[in-house]
């Protein structure tokens, strides 16, 4: 590790407190507040685009290391509109889904991969007939969105994350917070 590097990372630790009891965390409270701005702003971008599929999240709820497990939950509830020949068709939706954080260094963000579907529920008086399809596209709007937008980023205006980013940093799934630790 090169000196500077070195200088970085005890300087991280320093200002993070003694990093092996209390690396710099994200709360599953800090998560929620993310997903629902950067669901919100997806659809606004989809709408933008002309998409028929518009998406309103009522309630985010993330669960991190459920089971001891290296995973993310999130209990999604809201609408899915459906804008059709000028006529807008909204349905309820909730979803389970679990995918796995992962740390990009370079874009200095945590993203969901590998999602995956654990269960869904959809309710409409006005919709009948198979789900499954309203539920595979839902799933699959979700999945390209959180594969490409990051649920978590650091800011480059707070000190002490603009260093966490400069070092090679991971981060490690903990129940209740993501840590970020030094990179093996």
């Amino acid at each position: 590790m090169s000196h500077l590097r070195h200088l970085t990372l005890v300087a991280v630790l320093a200002l993070s407190g003694c990093a092996s009891l209390s690396p710099y965390s994200i709360s599953e409270s800090t998560l929620e507040s993310r997903l629902q701005t950067v669901i919100a702003d997806f659809d606004r971008q989809q709408l933008r685009a002309g998409s028929p599929l518009s998406v309103a999240l009522d309630d985010a709820d993330v669960t991190l290391g459920p089971d001891g497990r290296d995973v993310a939950v999130l209990d999604l509830a809201g609408q899915v509109s459906v804008n059709v020949l000028m006529t807008r068709l909204p349905v309820d939706i909730v979803l389970k889904v679990e995918g796995a954080p992962v740390y990009d260094s370079e874009e200095k963000a945590i993203y969901l991969r590998r999602l995956q579907l654990l269960d869904s529920r959809i309710e409409s008086p006005m919709f009948r007939g198979d789900l499954k399809p309203v539920t595979d596209n839902v799933m699959r709007v979700l999945a390209t969105m959180l594969e490409n937008t990051p649920v978590y980023r650091l800011d480059e205006n707070d000190l002490g994350q603009r260093l966490f980013g400069m070092v090679p940093m991971d981060i490690r799934v903990a129940p209740g917070r993501l840590e970020f630790v030094p990179a093996e």
